[in-house]
């Protein structure tokens, strides 16, 4: 993997370390009932997928690698803490978010005014947007959901996530299948189960990647613009303007950038996964 250049470590750090000072202090002094969990514990629990690449992963050897994870590492040193990571499938992120299964999460997750009924959202931190992922030319190259939409067609969506709501709401007439993990759409693809895969953009990207042979194409113009950022428990007002702040200092560091660059630039962790 590339190395962040040294400046750039040296100015993120320098932003942690003061901010570790100032939760330790903050927290004494304020009602913040997440981020007191957190600071108690010594432990921050993020929760994500594990199947969504290259922001999260899962290696052969059980590793959770990817973007968020990084991001992740990088809020639990501003804290002072340790990082946890808690895989499971996508559709029950929100449930253990709410229930304090886990203290955030960092999984591909848009913010759509749906979910922020209910959780709190701090970013964005990437911009993706939904592609069709198929061995089908003719679908890839048309790109417009009136063209597949049809009893004839089958598509497969991660459970629970915005590409399923893409399918339901305007592709209605398609068939849809849903999956817990995208490691099972994309071989239903594969195999020729389904006519397309709705997916985030690098999801697809990653797929062909990964299975250059196989004849794989995407759509290469987004269907749409979808935000992604942290979710966190709702009424944790400290929490929320800790981690807006520390999103400023990655993102102004040039830190953000590097993370980014540095899993799209270097693909040989593509070696690593199942």
């Amino acid at each position: 993997m590339k190395k962040f250049s040294f400046i750039v470590l040296l100015t993120i750090l320098t932003f942690l370390t003061a901010c570790t000072h100032l939760t330790t202090k903050n927290t004494d002094l304020s009602p913040s009932p997440v981020l007191d969990r957190i600071i108690e514990r010594g432990e921050l629990v993020v929760g994500t997928a594990g199947s969504m690449p290259p922001l999260n992963m899962t290696t052969k050897e059980g590793d959770v690698i990817g973007i968020e994870v990084d991001i992740a590492r990088y809020i639990a040193s501003g804290m002072g803490v340790k990082l946890k990571i808690e895989t499971m499938p996508f559709a029950e992120l929100l449930t253990a978010l709410e229930s304090g299964q886990v203290d955030m999460i960092l999984s591909g997750m848009t913010m759509t005014g749906k979910r922020n009924l209910n959780v709190a959202f701090v970013g964005h931190y990437f911009i993706s947007g939904k592609a069709l992922l198929t061995k089908k030319k003719t679908i890839a190259d048309a790109g417009k959901v009136l063209e597949i939409n049809s009893p004839e067609r089958s598509l497969v969506a991660l459970k629970g996530s915005t590409s399923q709501v893409f399918i339901e709401k305007l592709i209605p007439d398609a068939k849809l299948v849903v999956t817990n993990h995208y490691e099972e759409a994309v071989d239903m693809v594969l195999k020729d189960q389904v006519d397309a895969l709705v997916a985030d953009y690098p999801i697809c990207l990653v797929s062909m990647a990964r299975y250059p042979n196989e004849g794989l194409v995407s759509t290469t113009k987004l269907l749409t613009y979808e935000p992604i950022g942290i979710a966190i428990p709702a009424g944790d007002s400290l929490l929320i303007n800790w981690l807006e702040n520390f999103l400023k200092a990655l993102k102004g560091s040039g830190a953000l950038k590097a993370i980014k660059e540095t899993w799209s630039q270097d693909t040989s962790w593509l070696s690593r996964l199942p």
